[in-house]
């Protein structure tokens, strides 16, 4: 569980995550430097273990000037996940920009869930701050806009190939897979490597059977969320 603060209060999950937001170039930079040496402490013995004093240290400044930046190690956390789900994002929007039509959304789908995978698989930093969100409520609040934003990043070229659903639905289901796809990465990496390789198949496998359409119409087809398919 995230909790060591600084003497003043917690903010509020309305809160940006920076207390202060630097404008000149010496205070971005101090911000940079803070966000690195918490990287490394985080991929050198984990979020839970790292101490704000550790932070201020490994990154020459006072524990009161990191406190005028970040008021807490849980706001140094959602900083660093924050950066991450851009990365993520953008990801995401080059990718399917790309696509014409469902047969194209079904290889890309898979071929970002992979990409994503690998990702993980090869940053334990990340994997790391993906558990401490979990554990903290408002930083899960991230995770879940997450999910809604790569939802609608789906949604968008979904509804595109499928005109004549209603875009209620696709937004439903395209929130859902995303959700989903976020709780299949997290028991894919934590378990053992050929494990998880059979679970990420599973669920592109399962997820690629809703992007149904009638190919004799360009992709004009209907969507199919029900969960008791054979």
């Amino acid at each position: 569980m995230i909790s060591e603060t600084s003497p003043a209060a917690v903010p509020t999950d309305d809160e940006p995550a920076l207390r202060r937001t630097p404008s000149q170039k010496r205070s971005r930079e101090r911000v940079e430097q803070i966000l690195s040496c918490a990287t490394t402490l985080i991929q050198e013995k984990g979020s839970d273990a790292m101490r704000m004093s550790e932070v201020a240290e490994k990154a020459g400044i006072s524990i009161g000037s990191l406190y005028q930046y970040f008021p807490d190690k849980a706001a140094i956390v959602r900083t660093l996940a924050e950066r991450y789900n851009a990365v993520c994002n953008e990801c995401i929007a080059a990718e399917l920009a790309k696509v014409t039509s469902i047969a194209e959304l079904r290889d890309a789908f898979c071929e970002l869930f992979d990409v994503y995978y690998e990702m993980f698989l090869a940053e334990p930093v990340m994997r790391d701050i993906w558990s401490a969100m979990q554990a903290d409520k408002a930083l899960r609040e991230i995770d879940l806009l997450q999910s809604r934003a790569g939802g609608k990043l789906l949604a968008d070229v979904w509804s595109r190939l499928v005109p004549n659903t209603p875009r209620e639905t696709i937004d439903s289901a395209a929130f859902l897979i995303m959700h989903l796809g976020d709780c299949t990465m997290r028991l894919a990496v934590s378990v053992e490597r050929a494990e998880g390789d059979q679970i990420v198949e599973a669920y592109k496998h399962m997820i690629v059977r809703d992007f149904v359409a009638d190919e004799a119409t360009g992709g004009a087809g209907s969507i199919d969320i029900s969960m008791t398919r054979s």
